[in-house]
């Protein structure tokens, strides 16, 4: 590979959130932080060059973008994803979530319900729960490995709940779903039925493995709200740009009136200069990224159905995320967390982080080198290398006979 994906970047003592603050969050000294989603590769050589340039020149005053920015942005949705989206159609916001935050208070009132697929990532319960709107799940149905979407109870709880807001996470987070056009199709005919506005969360869009296109949703519904960022696929969540499409010009104008009441306005200067990097230049690091990423996969599948096998991969086919079921272990969510973290002293985020339906499940991030991944699982074998078999008595009493995990 040109890309030296192997080399191990020290990230202590950067104030990183993902290396930094283990003491701050209860966790153990010498714990392996694998949980929240930012990679352990440095940025593309191109986009840190241009960033070195505009540090080097030394001012850093208010900043906005021409149109070259915008045909940077649009060119890769375009290349990637056959999607063609214009300059007036997108709205730059320090990142998705407070795009989404702002977007539940533009389209909708305080009590209304916004609905979600469960299990998903954590901050949609908080941007719907924070402005005061009613969270309606529609729990994802896991049979046989793998997780599919309940379009009845979709339809049947849109209907009792009076639902006005639809939040999609494509590709999905944690479940590593990549819905593909039938589905999309699907609840996107129920959504129009109802008058149900979608917003599309699609910031893992440039992680897909072979056999699973993403379909941007504007493709099935040019009225939804596509949420982009860079962040995910060129690591640089910390310098703050993402990209809203908008079509529908009142949504866009509703959207930017709630983010002028925020008091926001021009983004970060190094991040509008990354992302448009990272889109002009970053294509060939991003293909060899991904092509090292399914090595880790793989890594993790063979090393779990040779090693351990009581623990299931659910085959990922989007996102550089695994959600590992340890449900046939027979603990609790608690029982796992002192096996995995204080035992084997890794730092994963546990299932019911994103809804009760993660119930025995964990999230592991496998976007790091080799070496540290190898590390992680044998961790895991270190502590898992004896049978579990643990009695469950009377008031919560657990005893583990081939094991100290309590």
């Amino acid at each position: 590979m040109k890309y030296d994906f192997d080399k191990v970047t020290d990230r202590t003592n950067t104030n990183s959130l993902k290396y930094d603050f283990a003491k701050e969050r209860g966790k153990p000294d010498g714990v392996l932080p694998m949980w929240v989603a930012d990679m352990d590769f440095p940025a593309p050589p191109p986009v840190l060059e241009d960033i070195k340039k505009a540090v080097a020149h030394g001012i850093f005053g208010y900043t906005e973008v021409k149109r070259d920015y915008y045909l940077a942005v649009s060119e890769w949705f375009r290349k990637w994803f056959d999607y063609d989206v214009s300059e007036e159609e997108i709205v730059k916001t320090p990142g998705i979530v407070f795009a989404l935050a702002q977007m539940v208070r533009a389209y909708t009132n305080p009590g209304d319900s916004v609905m979600i697929q469960t299990p998903v990532y954590y901050p949609f319960y908080e941007i719907i729960r924070d402005n005061n709107r009613t969270i309606v799940k529609n729990p994802l149905v896991y049979k046989n490995g793998k997780y599919f979407m309940d379009f009845e109870d979709f339809e049947r709880k849109a209907v009792q709940n009076n639902v006005k807001l639809f939040i999609l996470c494509s590709p999905h987070n944690p479940v590593g779903r990549v819905w593909n056009k039938d589905e999309l199709q699907a609840i996107n005919e129920i959504c129009e039925r109802y008058g149900i506005l979608i917003i599309s969360d699609e910031i893992h869009c440039d992680f897909i493995y072979e056999g699973h296109p993403h379909t941007v949703f504007g493709h099935i519904n040019e009225n939804a709200i596509i949420c982009t960022a860079p962040s995910k696929t060129f690591n640089l969540a910390g310098l703050q740009a993402s990209n809203i499409f908008i079509k529908n010009a009142e949504l866009r104008r509703k959207l930017a009136y709630e983010i002028q009441k925020s008091g926001y306005s021009q983004l970060n200067t190094l991040g509008l200069i990354a992302c448009m990097s990272a889109y002009l230049n970053g294509g060939e690091w991003l293909s060899q990224l991904k092509e090292y990423l399914w090595g880790n996969i793989s890594l993790v599948r063979e090393f779990l159905t040779a090693q351990l096998p009581e623990i299931k991969l659910i085959e990922p086919e989007g996102t550089y995320l695994l959600w590992l079921n340890f449900s046939s272990l027979g603990l609790t969510q608690k029982e796992l967390d002192n096996l995995i973290t204080n035992k084997a002293k890794l730092w994963l985020s546990s299932g019911t982080a994103f809804g009760e339906e993660g119930n025995g499940f964990w999230r592991m991030n496998i976007a790091c080198p080799r070496a540290i991944l190898e590390d992680a699982l044998l961790r895991l074998e270190g502590v898992l290398k004896h049978p579990i078999q643990c009695v469950h008595l009377p008031d919560t009493v657990v005893i583990c006979p081939s094991s100290d995990i309590v």
